[in-house]
């Protein structure tokens, strides 16, 4: 049985020696520097590890893709900085650290978002070993999962939801393409990568689904249970913003009874790829633990 301790232990650093080396390159200006404190501050790493896991077990070697699973983390750390500042959560700690606009400022803060993002697309053109009609057609799910359809459309939900009792189905949406499409990114992205076949990519896109959806159930949880200190943000912030969660719909029981049913329908999906899939096993796992 795999030690996903180290197994998260291990990749996680090879995301942020990366990281490390390549943000700030050329720089010209403090904006790099803005990007550095927030993509350098830790963090579960878990979109770039999913893609690496995703190629594993479909036959490839994760690792070989570093580039393209490091710019996913880019991407969500832009989204991390924007979605704290005020005119959106309004958070003051994120990773157990002032927020960016906290200590750069609000416009920096945001161009320190702009830059990864756009950076995030300068690095995945570097990643080497990769069909170009392939990387032609990441690249494009990367940007559509992470744009208008998907992660930001659902950032867009998630503004005009506040003070609003959303329904199931509304929230699902939502959900879907705030957090679940960044997932659905990295690890189809990774199935595509490691070479898998038609059903082999279906069959992980499927379990992205319903890891996204497993995601952000727990993730509703811990914003009631969760202690601030080990999540390294506040909790209680989806009370405060007066927004519809799976707790306030389902009671924080329903919400618990529904995480634990979407992870069985995401280890279903994982059975035909045997010992292969045990690491996204097990952190789908872990996920769900992560509330207890």
């Amino acid at each position: 049985m795999m030690d996903l301790s180290t197994y998260l232990k291990e990749r996680s650093e090879l995301v942020d020696g990366f990281l490390k080396i390549r943000i700030g390159v050329g720089a010209i200006s403090r904006v790099d520097e803005a990007m550095a404190y927030s993509a350098l501050a830790g963090g579960k790493r878990l979109r770039p590890i999913l893609l690496m896991a995703a190629a594993d077990a479909v036959g490839g070697k994760g690792t070989d893709f570093l580039p393209l699973a490091s710019a996913l983390e880019m991407i969500h750390t832009y989204s991390l900085i924007h979605d704290d500042l005020p005119e959106m959560d309004n958070d003051d700690y994120r990773r157990g650290r002032l927020t960016n606009h906290k200590v750069f400022g609000q416009a920096m803060a945001v161009l320190a978002g702009d830059g990864l993002l756009t950076q995030a697309f300068e690095v995945m053109t570097e990643q080497k070993g990769v069909d170009p009609a392939l990387m032609v057609e990441i690249i494009h799910l990367i940007a559509r999962c992470a744009g208008p359809e998907g992660m930001v459309g659902g950032q867009a939900l998630d503004i005009n939801a506040e003070e609003k009792h959303l329904e199931p189905a509304e929230m699902k949406q939502l959900h879907e393409a705030k957090t679940g499409a960044l997932f659905i990114a990295a690890i189809r992205s990774g199935a595509l990568l490691g070479g898998g076949s038609k059903d082999e990519v279906n069959a992980l896109t499927k379990f992205a689904t319903f890891f996204g959806l497993a995601f952000q159930i727990t993730d509703d949880i811990l914003d009631v249970e969760g202690d601030s200190k080990i999540m390294g943000k506040m909790a209680g912030m989806d009370e405060k913003m007066h927004k519809s969660t799976y707790v306030s719909l389902f009671t924080l029981e329903g919400a618990k009874a529904m995480a634990l049913d979407t992870l069985k329908k995401a280890e279903l999906t994982l059975e035909p790829f045997g010992e292969r899939a045990e690491p996204l096993l097990a952190i789908a796992r872990h996920l769900y633990n992560r509330n207890k």
